[in-house]
């Protein structure tokens, strides 16, 4: 056919080293008589020749085919296989046995006679807790309760922001440290609360409404205006 060893490797998809094999009459690589006569049969089909007489070339050379094997003598079992029956557990005995142990345990326990002395045993009386002096001053007084809620709220600043556009902010604490920074959608409202001082850096300050401490103060800025704003707590602003 003009072809090369490595032409007719593409085209079978047979190995070169293998049909190089095959040529010497080696098909000793090829697994058994089987993957043989396929190869056989792929060189057959792609050179121009007849499969068939080529593979039946090769079992007259090789020994003939193998003969046909009946399926009957392969699955045909050497040993009958005696399967066990399951039987249902006998509740019956199981049950005998039970009572049988509650007899002899109950034996045993009247011939060791005598009343086994049942312990009194009653609660210790717990001592009641002593209530603390009355105290104008106490921590769960109205007065003293409404106090400290009166002091945290004066070291504490309160920003509220609502986003009529969507807009980046950058929100950082009297310390610097960075509490928000990010895109805040249009139409949401988010509020922060911290100590003493808040900074907040609006990249368009008109996109924005604000609230502090509980007071409406409209926009920071216009419309696309970057602007720097720091707001305090009423405390702060009192020192």
């Amino acid at each position: 056919m003009g072809m090369t060893v490595g032409q007719l490797s593409a085209r079978t998809r047979i190995r070169e080293v293998l049909i190089q094999a095959i040529e010497r009459n080696d098909f000793s690589q090829c697994g058994g008589d089987f993957y043989a006569r396929g190869h056989i049969r792929n060189i057959a089909k792609v050179v121009g020749l007849d499969p068939e007489a080529v593979v039946h070339r090769y079992d007259e050379q090789h020994g003939g085919v193998a003969l046909p094997v009946r399926a009957s003598t392969v699955f045909q079992a050497d040993m009958p296989l005696k399967i066990r029956e399951r039987r249902s557990p006998n509740w019956t005995t199981a049950m005998a046995l039970a009572l049988g142990i509650v007899v002899i345990f109950g034996v045993v326990r009247t011939m060791e006679g005598g009343d086994t002395p049942i312990a009194d045993i009653r609660s210790a009386p717990v001592p009641a807790a002593s209530a603390p002096p009355p105290s104008s001053a106490a921590p769960g007084s109205p007065r003293r309760a409404a106090s400290l809620a009166k002091e945290k709220r004066s070291d504490t600043v309160v920003l509220q922001v609502k986003a009529r556009r969507t807009c980046w902010l950058d929100v950082e604490d009297a310390a610097g440290r960075k509490i928000f920074s990010g895109t805040l959608k249009a139409g949401k409202t988010t509020t922060w609360k911290t100590k003493d001082k808040v900074r907040v850096v609006f990249d368009d300050a008109g996109a924005v409404s604000l609230k502090v401490n509980g007071k409406t103060m409209g926009t920071p800025g216009k419309r696309g205006q970057t602007v720097d704003r720091s707001y305090s707590a009423p405390a702060a602003n009192r020192r």
